[in-house]
């Protein structure tokens, strides 16, 4: 069990059967009646941001999480499979864990994968990975202004925008958080 007086940014509890991390919180002192926190919790699974608020000193069930590193093998229909790199163990996740990244998962690259009581509960990508531009329209030299941009395809068939001197054929960093082109490689 863990007090609101513990709370950081990051933590993750269990709150009437669901599991949230901490997004941001507040500890405030009014003037007149008790002291409460107010936070900002996401579901770790839908990925739904509420605001709750706790009364001062409030105790709830602490929700411990795994993070094991795994490698992305392939997609088939719906589904998405994942290899423990250490015991070889495959382990199979809905397209609905993977909505946000599904656009840059590549053959081959490392996902983390997290788990809670045994249960997957998300996966993260890293946060830089460089791949390949497949298309995009050739830079037209003279008519472009300071950061104009293009749409680029890269090889997971993401669409991102990058600077017009990107060509087809270069390998370029991108942030997945953010869906941004960081630079070529």
């Amino acid at each position: 069990m863990i007090s609101t007086s513990d709370f950081k940014k990051g933590l993750t509890i269990e709150l009437k059967g669901e599991i949230y991390g901490i997004v941001d919180f507040l500890h405030v002192k009014p003037g007149k009646g008790g002291a409460f926190v107010r936070t900002k919790l996401k579901n770790v699974k839908s990925g739904l941001v509420v605001d709750k608020t706790f009364r001062a000193g409030e105790k709830m069930e602490q929700a411990i999480i795994e993070r094991k590193n795994m490698q992305y093998l392939y997609t088939d229909g719906d589904s998405f499979y994942f290899m423990d790199k250490d015991n070889y163990e495959q382990i199979t996740l809905p397209k609905t864990h993977l909505s946000e990244m599904k656009d840059f998962l590549k053959e081959g690259n490392d996902v983390e994968i997290i788990f809670c009581k045994g249960e997957v509960i998300g996966a993260e990508l890293p946060y830089f990975m460089n791949l390949k531009i497949v298309d995009t329209v050739p830079g037209v030299k003279g008519n472009t202004v300071s950061g104009a941009l293009k749409p680029a395809t890269l090889e997971t068939g993401a669409i991102i925008q990058v600077p017009l001197f990107v060509k087809t054929g270069d390998v370029i960093k991108v942030d997945t958080r953010e869906k941004k082109y960081m630079e070529r490689v």
